[in-house]
């Protein structure tokens, strides 16, 4: 009769109870992960069609912004990601693109990734409607009138002095501290970027 050794039934008895949990804190990791792609892939469709902002826009959008090195730039709805590789590039400063299409999101990270600004650029797929914004100080925006205005409850919650500015549209009921317009590509076709700093100018009369 063959007889097992009693180390090896101690050995088995604590190796055994570990390899059990390295298989189930396994199986938990892969869920997460499982379940973290899906809640992506349940994000909602884009609010506004994608249309880019012309180089000269971004550039003085971030004029306006009085951008430093030490800021930290959000861009909300960041499409290819200009704005947040412009930003980089020119300032040296850490950006953010928030965009909910997932091909918008590729877009934004390849460019990143050519313009080689990994080190401060990181681009995010998620809702802008649901983030928390308090740690930026500049916040960049080419959304619809009406989405700015659903973005006031975050915009409240920055830092005093950071710095909103919006391409071509307005946030009513928020006055801006400045407005500019800029001729683009030498075609006649001209954009506005308007600039508001927090706390915001609320004021009733602003269409």
């Amino acid at each position: 009769m063959n007889r097992i050794a009693p180390w090896i039934v101690v050995v088995a008895g604590l190796v055994l109870p570990g390899f059990l949990y390295a298989q189930q804190v396994t199986k938990e990791a892969v869920k997460e992960t499982k379940e973290a792609v899906k809640a992506e892939e349940k994000l909602r469709e884009p609010d506004v069609i994608f249309v880019p902002t012309p180089d000269e826009v971004v550039q003085k959008m971030l004029e306006m912004a009085e951008v430093k090195k030490d800021d930290l730039v959000y861009d909300l709805g960041c499409g290819d990601g200009r704005i947040v590789v412009a930003a980089a590039k020119k300032y040296g400063c850490r950006a953010v693109g928030f965009d909910i299409d997932p091909e918008r999101i590729k877009e934004a990270r390849e460019n990143v990734k050519e313009n080689g600004v990994e080190s401060l650029v990181t681009i995010e797929h998620k809702d802008i409607f649901t983030l928390d914004l308090s740690a930026a100080n500049v916040i960049t925006l080419y959304l619809l009138p009406e989405l700015n205005v659903k973005l006031i409850p975050q915009l409240e919650k920055l830092k005093p002095g950071s710095r909103i500015v919006s391409h071509d549209f307005r946030m009513r009921g928020v006055k801006p501290e400045k407005s500019e317009k800029v001729e683009s590509d030498g075609n006649g076709v001209s954009h506005k970027v308007f600039m508001w700093r927090t706390p915001l100018n609320k004021t009733d009369d602003e269409k």
